[in-house]
């Protein structure tokens, strides 16, 4: 059975672009059509890219090479932490830290700090220090929680960089390409694919859209560390569909297009 499948997508509103006036010409070649301002993603496209990319997560998970989740927007961040926890891979998910990558040295200074505080206060080591100096650790740790608690057992540069929405999260995507590191990516319209090395091309605002396809890539690291078998949601009883053409979206006849898309991304529009 294929991992994703066009019901999959069209459900979950992949194929939503942003509006016509925000879009980056290079990605031209993966979208279908434009209806009522807003760009209407190519699926047949987005199938065989994520397909690709989702061989390629596998093979680097299997070669035990970690897979980093990076997602800094609103709407993203709870489906970075859960499905990066879910597959045992390391996350970034409240800001990118300049030099997380290029300076990774450093920043691996001070995650091996942040577990030396929890280990102390675990152990009550701090217990007899001024009030103001625990309070000052106190704070010190959560700061650096915050920031780095999901990156605590990266102990080596990833092999692959997986991320939503490449153009905010742009010094990820530099550094990642300084260090020659291969990215995986949701690319919309409004994103610049040839600084990815596997973009997806689909709706990277939708919650339902994000949450899709990182479960996917989730499940492409489980299956290459593990060796699992992950077997995508059950589908309807009866014999499996071929899997349509682009042109069953029938963006021609939609008469609630601008309806759905509102309703998936949360917001009236995309700026």
């Amino acid at each position: 059975m294929p991992v994703l499948s066009m019901k999959d997508l069209l459900e979950a509103g992949v194929h939503f672009g942003h509006r016509t006036r925000k879009w980056n010409p290079k990605m031209a070649r993966f979208i279908y059509t434009e209806r009522k301002g807003i760009h209407i993603i190519d699926l047949g496209q987005t199938l065989d890219l994520f397909e690709r990319a989702y061989e390629f997560v596998r093979s680097q998970a299997a070669a035990g090479r970690p897979v980093l989740f990076v997602g800094t927007k609103r709407q993203v961040q709870p489906t970075i932490e859960e499905e990066a926890k879910r597959c045992g891979s390391p996350y970034t998910n409240q800001r990118w830290i300049g030099g997380c990558l290029t300076n990774f040295d450093v920043i691996r200074r001070r995650i091996l700090h942040m577990l030396e505080l929890e280990r102390n206060f675990a152990e009550g080591k701090y217990e007899r220090l001024p009030l103001k100096e625990r309070i000052k650790l106190e704070k010190e740790l959560n700061y650096l929680r915050r920031n780095l608690d999901g990156l605590r057992n990266l102990d080596r540069l990833p092999g692959v960089v997986y991320l939503i929405d490449p153009t905010v999260e742009i010094h990820a995507v530099r550094e990642a390409n300084l260090l020659r590191i291969p990215i995986v990516a949701i690319c919309d319209t409004d994103s610049d694919p040839d600084t990815v090395d596997y973009p997806i091309p689909g709706n990277d605002d939708a919650i339902k859209s994000t949450r899709l396809i990182t479960a996917r890539i989730a499940d492409a690291v489980i299956e290459g560390r593990e060796g699992l078998q992950v077997e995508p949601a059950p589908a309807d009883a009866g014999a499996p569909e071929a899997m349509p053409t682009p042109e069953i979206l029938n963006v021609e006849t939609e008469t609630h297009l601008m309806e759905m898309w509102e309703e998936l991304t949360g917001e009236e529009g995309k700026d």
